[in-house]
């Protein structure tokens, strides 16, 4: 007696879920690429913006097994759920990219202003431990737009695949 298992890839909510992990997966990739390899250091905002990555990718993986076993309602749970972190990741995309482009100011904590100390002493001794990562000034731009605002592109595109993923898991096959 053989026993039949279902491909789970058959399911119409994988390849778009599958794709949704595959892109948050390059992205995060390509992030801690520029930084260790590149020599390009994240700012503040751009540390934030990597949570969504972080929260996301396992999100997905897991959605994507609840999916290939059955249970189809906790996977689009999962997807949509993705879907909304990736969407207020796009947000603080585009303010992290208005703060570049200087339409608005970014957070106290990015533009360089720090307590300083009030002896010599003092001002000599943080030198070396002070190192200031401005989010109002892009490290990199390709095409004209900074990694922050490629963030916001990844971001909704993820958003997109996740919601696809999320409709069609509660579709039947």
């Amino acid at each position: 007696m053989t026993l039949a298992v279902p491909d789970p890839t058959l399911h119409r909510a994988y390849k778009p879920g599958a794709m949704a992990l595959l892109v948050a997966g390059a992205a995060i990739v390509g992030a801690l690429g520029f930084e260790h390899i590149g020599g390009i250091l994240p700012c503040p905002l751009c540390l934030e913006q990597r949570y969504a990555y972080y929260a996301g990718l396992p999100l997905l993986f897991a959605a994507l097994v609840l999916l290939s076993a059955g249970q189809r309602r906790w996977a689009a749970l999962l997807f949509a759920a993705v879907a909304l972190g990736f969407l207020a990741n796009a947000g603080l995309g585009v303010y992290h990219a208005g703060a570049e482009w200087h339409f608005w100011p970014g957070p106290l904590t990015c533009s360089g202003a720090q307590p300083l100390s009030t002896s010599v002493g003092g001002l000599l001794d943080a030198l070396p431990s002070t190192n200031v990562i401005r989010c109002d000034e892009a490290a990199w731009r390709f095409a004209g737009i900074s990694l922050a605002g490629w963030n916001v592109v990844v971001s909704l595109l993820v958003l997109a695949l996740s919601l696809r993923a999320a409709a069609e898991s509660l579709r039947s096959r």
